[in-house]
């Protein structure tokens, strides 16, 4: 019994022994292949159970506030060659060239750079890819030729608003506009995923049902201020425009007054982002922020505004026109070369005179013009969220003689840029207040969530409320019954300042005769602010002054957007001649044919209810309409009518006139006529 318990103990050490030997050599083989060999075995086990891929993620969208794409993208393969295994390079060039749209050559050329991988085309139309896919397949080019996912971009609406959208170059990359400031929130991005498959490349069980889309911070989508609406009637009477005037550019800009959102923004001539290559460089300016010029009369709005402000005037105030004043050996006279005689202020601002704004000008001083330029944003870049914006150009008050505090008073020997002479206005527009203008509304997350919204941003107070009003009322009138006539809308209160100015010689010194620039700025409806315009016209041919050529084109942009506004007239009276032109013109405003007809019955009623003129008044004169409770507007047509002469004091609705209502008198008298609010 002894020697048998000793056989098994001694058998059990030799198991216990050679267990503990294989043991050892299990952890030794262990910590061979996880340590020593596994980073190889992990790569060949990939390999053999699952493949890598690449995730392309495409550029995120640009939309308009109300959600219209303006700028998409969508995945598209890209064609490439591996020179390394290319067998017969001649007979690959052949094949190859005429589905890509290449010289056997340049194929030739591709192959010849050698390495491992080449372009050959990239971001390829679907049937291109269908073509060449079945072309690889067919003739067995799978080891030399291969696709890749890359995104392209497209704007599906061409070339509207493509100065402001840009465009992006190869390699997803923004390179102007919108697409070029904001392309570290939108550009597209690749990531590496690894997908586990079966022995035929069939994604396995958790493969199918993991998440494989693009989980990154980039691709947002960029919301805009924009309505692309309001942007095509722009650039519908901009088109006009150009064929009308034939000029060198034009640049419009439309504003929301209470809030600094671009609601257009738009140039002549532009480009098609989807081509931009076959265009000049200089056509994908955005002139809006990136041309500065000098403003002409536009820019008395602001030295109006500081004339006011400081006490200088006031609209009755009378001055005396000379018809030209000399400053500093400089001749500065009126735009027509005449003297208008004894006229108060608001005539000097309805009839924009040189000759009373360069000596308002001139009593303000260089340092006070120049404070209030800045006030009103001039000299200094906006910030809105566009790229190459000019801070235009302003004379230092120590270095300015007194030519040139006359001649800034009237808009030259300063420059700015369109959207700072529209932010200007825009402030009076809203009460005195200037705004941050933005043309971003929001910014969102790639999975929907909102990741920043632009707020209104207020900048400074430029003008006491009770003065805004007061200059309000004297823009009124320029449109009602001055310069600014062709800018008006049948049934809206609008105020505006239109411009003209010679241009400066860009190769010497002074101004090239026979070039100017005509523009016209304004806002409406008078009683609530709800758009800001501003048309600028650079070198047009034949007539350049801006109330004949961009008043017009303001008037019908007014005309068409307020109607897409459903901003309710106010009520202005007009005759059948210009009801029946209205009418037509209401056509692109899509109104029916029915609800133009009611509109024109209802004025008609309302041009009824004016007291007939009495047939027995001699030829030479006329009677007296009854103005009071009448707009400005509505009293200038009326005067007109009757072949009298109209003088506006105040804004608002008539409370008061010089000669009362029915009286005989000759025509061509002035009627003076008070207005309040």
């Amino acid at each position: 019994m002894d020697n048998n318990r000793k056989k098994v103990q001694i058998r059990i050490t030799r198991l216990v022994v050679v267990m503990l030997i294989g043991i050892f050599v299990i952890l030794v083989r262990y910590g061979w292949l996880q340590l020593v060999q596994g980073s190889e075995l992990a790569e060949r086990m990939r390999y053999q159970v699952g493949q890598d891929y690449l995730v392309q993620s495409p550029r995120g969208a640009i939309i308009d506030r109300n959600g219209r794409e303006l700028a998409v993208s969508t995945m598209t393969k890209s064609l490439f060659v591996d020179p390394n295994h290319v067998e017969n390079a001649e007979q690959l060039a052949k094949d190859l060239a005429p589905l890509v749209g290449k010289t056997e050559a340049d194929v030739l050329d591709d192959i010849h750079v050698g390495g491992g991988f080449v372009w050959v085309k990239r971001r390829m139309e679907q049937a291109e890819y269908e073509a060449i896919r079945a072309m690889i397949r067919d003739k067995d080019y799978t080891t030399c030729l291969g696709f890749r996912d890359e995104a392209k971009r497209y704007y599906p609406n061409d070339v509207l608003a493509a100065n402001l959208l840009g465009f992006v170059g190869v390699d997803d990359k923004g390179l102007d506009g919108i697409e070029q400031a904001l392309d570290k929130y939108i550009k597209g991005e690749v990531t590496e995923s690894f997908l586990y498959t079966d022995r035929n490349e069939n994604p396995i069980l958790d493969s199918i049902f993991a998440r494989h889309g693009y989980q990154g911070d980039r691709c947002k989508t960029i919301q805009l201020t924009i309505d692309s609406a309001i942007q095509f009637i722009v650039e519908q009477e901009l088109d006009r425009a150009m064929a009308e005037n034939s000029p060198l550019a034009i640049t419009c800009v439309a504003m929301d007054p209470k809030t600094g959102e671009i609601l257009a923004m738009a140039n002549r001539p532009s480009y098609n982002p989807n081509k931009f290559w076959e265009y000049e460089p200089e056509i994908w300016k955005n002139r809006a922020v990136s041309s500065i010029y000098e403003p002409g009369s536009t820019f008395k709005v602001i030295t109006a505004g500081a004339a006011l402000q400081e006490g200088i005037v006031s609209p009755n105030q009378v001055f005396v026109d000379p018809g030209f004043v000399m400053v500093s050996g400089k001749r500065i006279q009126n735009w027509n070369g005449a003297s208008f005689g004894t006229v108060t202020f608001a005539d000097v601002v309805k009839q924009s005179l040189n000759t009373g704004f360069a000596l308002i000008g001139l009593e303000l001083g260089a340092d006070t013009l120049s404070k209030y330029a800045r006030i009103f944003g001039f000299g200094e870049i906006t910030g809105i969220e566009l790229p190459g914006e000019e801070a235009g150009i302003l004379y230092e008050p120590d270095e300015m003689v007194d030519s040139d505090i006359a001649t800034m008073a009237i808009g030259q020997s300063i420059a700015v840029t369109p959207l700072q002479l529209i932010t200007a206005v825009s402030s009076v527009a809203n009460d005195g207040i200037l705004l941050k203008p933005h043309v971003v509304k929001m910014i969102k997350n790639a999975n929907g969530s909102t990741y920043s919204e632009t707020r209104v941003e207020e900048v400074r107070r430029t003008l006491d409320a009770a003065t805004d009003k007061t200059l309000v009322g004297l823009l009124e009138q320029v449109v009602a019954a001055g310069g600014g006539r062709k800018a008006a809308v049948r049934g809206y209160r609008i105020a505006g300042k239109t411009g003209t100015a010679q241009k400066i010689n860009e190769y010497g010194t002074g101004y090239t005769e026979g070039l100017y620039i005509a523009s016209f700025c304004g806002f409406g409806p008078v009683e609530n602010p709800r758009l800001t315009l501003l048309v600028v016209i650079d070198e047009p041919s034949g007539t350049f002054y801006g109330g004949q050529i961009a008043a017009p084109v303001a008037g019908r942009i007014f005309s068409q957007v307020f109607r897409y506004m459903r901003i309710e007239p106010s009520g202005a009276i007009f005759d059948d001649e210009e009801l029946s032109e209205d009418v037509g013109e209401g056509d692109s405003s899509g109104m029916t044919a029915i609800q133009q007809t009611q509109e024109v019955e209802e004025e008609k009623e309302l041009v009824e209810e004016t007291p007939a003129v009495n047939e027995d008044i001699p030829e030479d004169s006329a009677a007296v309409p009854n103005f009071i409770g009448k707009s400005i507007r509505e009293s200038a047509r009326l005067a007109n009518s009757a072949g009298l002469n109209f003088d506006a004091q105040g804004s608002g609705f008539a409370v008061d006139q010089s000669i009362e209502a029915g009286a005989i008198v000759d025509k061509g008298t002035t009627v003076k006529v008070t207005f309040s609010p």
